[in-house]
């Protein structure tokens, strides 16, 4: 055995030379590795008694991409290009050997290997789309040419990962060796090749498959209008398409220029920035400061749930779907029975779908037990409260479980505003509180806000967390503030748009910008599609605000046929002149002179408090980071992942322009522009959002 340097090494099995990566935890494409594989191959090739060349990793996975940390530093050592020249123009055949994943970078250079060998449960996939990129080492270029320009479309803007049987389907692999005996299949394979002589194959030269798509434009046409919901906004998704187009009309060195110009525009635009920042934000949302990694947790074995309405329902399937059995109390038999009703109804239609075989419906219905009785949830080892917002109905209950849930549970409230700290005052182990605070719908959701209590225990956040991952949710730790993190934002965003339609702008005004911006949907087409009498009472309505009128009026939102819109039978919102009235109608009476908005207001003027109110946010270390206020928007509200969340985006815009902004709005406007102690002090230090 030879060592090529420290994560590479070389040795022959008969005729067959082995070289070996091992980087952990994913042999990524660093330098080393880059170093590695070249100076490994060119040892092999000068090797005369070498015929074959197996390239193969060790630890959990083949080469699983690119090495990102080298994002935006300068290179050292060979490019990724020079290794991947050095394999594909290799005299001998070199042949990729996979396991666990061969991703991006990974691929692309199985893909200027000769063959490629796989273990079944290995995976093969070009992600870099999720990180707002394209393949730029060549994949776009050599995919197409292996498994057509249909799939490739698929692979490269779906970023999926491929299972090893579909990949030999497709030709992306040449032949499945044994499961764990990976390195003896693919130097079987290897000597195999060298007997029968067969030509090197480099994909780069295959033709036919992208010839077959040459002078269809139709496969592109209807590709970007079959998924242009799911683009929506995205650049990388378009410039990963206009790729393929390239392999399929242009020679392969025309073709890898347009890759390298396309790739380079993306890797130094916002877009990328901020998907990248997601990428490393989610990892980051799991890190508690003061919550040690060593802390013990408690065993979770059985969750009881109050509530069977959308909410309670919503939260014991996340715990069904991974095997936790759940005990569900409800008041009454009707509402337990409907809510239990739902449960059923949405695992069939799941099932339906395809999404699992219909046995696994009674499987988890299986694990569901209803209840009248509290006492019930005796034996649990978490209680989620899912109950009436109310402050007095949650500490009765609270109150009651305190008598009867054993000790050492965890007691935890779905409430979405009220301060868990008073919901603990109701019970005599305060340090068992905790807020587990669902998005609508529960079951579909991936946000859960972790809301930390004053006397909360660590045990109790680090299991909340760890319950939260096996759930498979993304968990963001929040203290307690009216709101939490992000209905808190949220406000802001709310109480501006309110004012724009009374000042000069309409409900479908601010709902275009902010779905221009990339919302999946405005405020006022958001509140149509909740309802507009969530909260409202028809006896202690005044008709003193345009959704109490709207109420009155019995346009309660798209269940009527009516809100701030008109709705046709298949629910198509269109402006309403009613609603335009009644707005008009309040200015004139507020003695608002109305004015023309410009999208650019409208737009700041939503989005700008919102940054704002996550600096005061950071201040009072309600959050634990700018990033996990990104998280929680992105995951929790929609904003979208190619601006990074709205503490990123306040970056990409800049703090000195957001304060300026704020400033101005303050001396036309008022208070409510004020802004934030800590936005000051980014602006004053030259610092960013991402500093904190």
């Amino acid at each position: 055995m030879t060592k090529i340097n420290d994560v590479a090494t070389l040795e022959k099995d008969g005729e067959v030379a082995v070289l070996t990566l091992n980087s952990p935890p994913v042999n990524a494409l660093s330098a080393p590795v880059r170093e590695g594989i070249t100076n490994g191959i060119k040892q092999a090739i000068d090797d005369a008694d070498v015929k074959a060349i197996v390239l193969i990793c060790d630890g959990r996975t083949f080469i699983a991409g690119a090495d990102i940390t080298e994002f935006g530093k300068a290179p050292k050592g060979p490019s990724l290009f020079d290794a991947q020249a050095m394999i594909e123009n290799a005299p001998k055949p070199v042949i990729a050997a996979i396991h666990g994943t061969a991703l991006g970078g990974g691929l692309e250079v199985a893909l200027t290997c000769h063959y490629r060998v796989a273990v079944p449960s290995a995976k093969c996939g070009l992600p870099e789309v999720n990180l707002g990129l394209l393949p730029g080492a060549g994949g776009t270029q050599r995919l197409p040419r292996i498994v057509g320009a249909e799939k490739a479309l698929e692979m490269v803007t779906s970023g999926q990962h491929v299972g090893a049987r579909k990949c030999l389907e497709m030709g992306l692999v040449d032949e499945l060796a044994e499961e764990g005996k990976l390195r003896e299949g693919a130097v079987a394979f290897a000597n195999k090749i060298v007997a029968e002589k067969r030509p090197l194959k480099k994909v780069r030269d295959l033709n036919d498959k992208v010839e077959a798509a040459r002078g269809k434009p139709e496969i592109f046409a209807d590709f970007r209008k079959a998924n242009a919901r799911k683009f929506r906004g995205f650049l990388a998704p378009e410039y990963n398409i206009q790729c393929i187009e390239a392999a399929v009309n242009l020679p392969f060195d025309e073709g890898i220029k347009v890759e390298q110009k396309l790739f380079r525009e993306l890797v130094t635009g916002t877009q990328s920035a901020a998907q990248r920042h997601v990428f490393f934000a989610e990892r980051q949302v799991w890190k508690l400061p003061d919550v040690p990694a060593d802390t013990p947790t408690i065993p979770v074995e059985k969750v009881g749930i109050i509530g069977a309405g959308t909410m309670g329902g919503g939260i014991a399937m996340n715990f069904l779907n991974v095997g936790l059995p759940v005990t569900i109390v409800e008041t009454k038999q009707e509402a337990l029975d409907r809510g239990v009703a739902t449960i059923r109804k949405n695992y069939e239609n799941s099932a339906k779908k395809g999404r699992f075989p219909m046995e696994e419906v009674e499987k988890r219905m299986g694990l569901l037990k209803g209840s009248l009785d509290m006492k019930d949830l005796a034996d649990s080892d978490l209680v989620i409260e899912a109950v009436f917002e109310n402050m007095d109905i949650k500490k009765q209950v609270f109150g009651k479980l305190d008598e009867i849930v054993k000790p050492g549970a965890i007691l935890a409230t779905n409430t979405s505003a009220l301060n868990i700290d008073e919901i603990a005052t109701a019970v005599k182990r305060p340090e068992a509180v905790i807020g587990l605070h669902f998005f609508s719908p529960a079951n579909v959701m991936r946000l859960l806000e972790v809301v930390r209590a004053d006397k909360t225990s660590k045990p109790v956040i680090a299991t909340s967390m760890q319950i939260a991952k096996k759930i498979g949710k993304i968990a963001a730790l929040v203290g307690v503030c009216p709101g939490f993190v992000g209905n808190r934002i949220l406000a802001q965003r709310q109480r501006e748009a309110q004012k724009l339609i009374l000042e000069g702008a309409m409900p479908w005004d601010v709902d275009r910008v902010l779905y221009d911006f990339g919302l999946p949907m405005g405020p006022f087409a958001m509140s149509d599609l909740a309802g507009l009498d969530i909260g409202w009472s028809k006896e202690k309505s005044k008709g003193e605000t345009i959704r109490d009128v709207l109420c009155e009026m019995d346009r309660r939102g798209q269940k009527t046929g009516a809100g701030f819109y008109d709705y046709d039978e298949n629910r198509n919102a269109k402006p309403s002149p009613v609603v335009e009235k009644i707005i008009l109608d309040f200015a004139q009476k507020k003695g608002i002179n109305r004015r023309k908005i410009s999208d650019e207001e409208i737009l700041e003027r939503c989005i700008y408090p919102m940054i704002n109110e996550g600096a005061k946010i950071l201040e009072e270390g309600k959050a634990i980071r700018s990033s996990d206020i990104d998280i929680v928007w992105i995951n929790g509200y929609g904003f979208p992942v190619y601006r990074g969340g709205p503490m990123f985006y306040g970056d990409t815009v800049g703090a000195d322009k957001v304060l300026a902004k704020m400033k101005e709005f303050q001396a036309q406007m008022g208070d409510d522009f004020k802004p934030a102690a800590l936005l000051e002090k980014i602006v004053a230090e030259g610092k960013k959002f991402s500093d904190f």
